[in-house]
């Protein structure tokens, strides 16, 4: 319990405060001063002021440490967009360079392709060029089929060497192996697209020229066909008709295969060039030759004189002036079908040349040949003479066709003019 006890206080006593303390018998006083009393105060007035600075700090300190994350967060946000825009950037950069790449790759694929295309050719060209140039159609020694070169692009080597150049300044590119390559896996090489295009266009160049080449070989095979079976055909010789029949034409009908235009380019040159060799051939089994190279006719075909007779009488042939024992040769290629002596012929040789057409060779002094022999044109059949019904040694020369008689000049004249053709 607390008593007020007086004390003094500017002039005057105040009532002090004493605290009794009582704990079972033993009690104890205490008085309050003044000063106990201030400092109490203070105490507390320091408690409370360190509170509210303390709950102030603490809201202050929320604020400043939300403020702080909130920006943080923010610039990882921003920081995240940026990283993102450049991440989308740099895949469409990888993108179009991809893009770029793969058709970087299916250009030289294609060029692969058609360089492909122009060396499997050459299996082909070959034996056409070869069968020009026996033909007459070639120069000797152009039959050869050379490599197809990129000139145009400024390169020495193939096209696939230029292709190798190509891949060759392009980082990490494995180079090409004969005809194959490896897709590129790094950078596309600066100017790939030029190159590429060079490369294209020479290929382009190379695969025109061999066609024009082609082209031009075809029609001056028909055009030397078409002349041979226009001369033929003023002695009354179908060669076409022959020909076709020789080769044995027909089957049951097909739908054309159609190829490429290069492909049917080659069998039109193949199909001009047999009906060339096929007419050649066939002009040198007809008799378009001389029976005596050099000779001069002395007496010509149709109705003269007989100079036995004295009276008009048809000459179912000519004459061509010789020495006894000059050769006689085939004017084409046959069978022999007579060989000995027949009557006003004296020696006489037949020679069946097919197509109902043979020739005979009259007033020999000597036969060389038997029946059933093949003969060459310009082989040596026998020997000039004077056998026979004959004034003297000379050549007799018949030609038939189908057993009648045509006069054999039409078949010299065109016999000199198909000789142009014939090499």
């Amino acid at each position: 319990m607390a008593q007020g006890v007086e004390g003094k206080a500017f002039g005057r006593k105040r009532p002090e405060h004493i605290v009794i303390l009582a704990c079972g018998e033993k009690v104890r006083h205490m008085t309050i001063r003044p000063w106990m009393t201030a400092l109490t105060f203070g105490a507390v007035l320091s408690l409370s002021v360190g509170y509210l600075a303390a709950t102030t700090y603490l809201f202050v300190r929320d604020d400043l440490i939300g403020s702080a994350i909130s920006r943080q967060a923010r610039l990882q946000h921003e920081y995240e967009d940026r990283i993102s825009a450049l991440r989308e950037q740099l895949d469409r950069v990888t993108s179009r360079q991809l893009m770029d790449q793969q058709l970087l790759e299916q250009k030289l694929e294609k060029l692969l392709q058609q360089q492909q295309a122009l060396f499997s050719r050459h299996g082909k060209l070959d034996p056409l060029y070869e069968r020009a140039e026996e033909s007459g159609l070639l120069p000797a020694g152009e039959s050869e089929v050379q490599p197809p070169t990129n000139e145009k692009a400024g390169l020495r080597g193939t096209a696939a060497g230029a292709i190798d150049t190509l891949l060759g300044r392009a980082e990490g590119a494995t180079s090409f192996t004969g005809l194959a390559y490896a897709p590129l896996r790094n950078s596309i090489p600066e100017g790939a697209d030029v190159l590429v295009s060079e490369v294209t266009s020479s290929l382009r160049d190379i695969e025109r020229e061999q066609l024009e080449k082609i082209s031009h070989l075809t029609l001056d095979a028909a055009e030397k066909a078409d002349a041979i079976a226009g001369i033929m055909k003023r002695t009354g010789v179908d060669v076409d008709t022959i020909v076709g029949q020789e080769n044995g034409l027909g089957g049951p009908f097909v739908e054309p295969d159609l190829g490429n235009a290069f492909d049917e380019s080659l069998d039109t040159l193949d199909a001009a060039l047999t009906r060339l060799e096929a007419m050649r051939e066939t002009v040198r089994a007809l008799p378009y030759g001389s029976p005596a190279p050099g000779q001069p006719i002395t007496s010509r075909y149709g109705n003269r004189m007989d100079p036995f007779l004295g009276r008009l009488a048809l000459h179912a042939g000519i004459d061509f002036s010789a020495r006894i024992g000059d050769a006689v040769t085939s004017t084409g290629a046959g069978t022999v079908i007579t060989a000995g002596f027949a009557g006003g012929y004296g020696n006489l040789v037949e020679i069946d040349h097919g197509h109902g057409i043979t020739t005979r060779y009259g007033h020999l002094s000597r036969i060389l040949v038997a029946e059933g022999d093949q003969v060459e044109a310009g082989a040596v059949i026998g020997r000039a003479g004077s056998t026979g019904r004959s004034t003297g040694p000379h050549v007799h020369y018949e030609v038939r066709r189908d057993n009648k008689t045509v006069d054999p000049v039409h078949f010299l004249n065109a016999g000199m003019k198909l000789n142009t053709y014939l090499n």
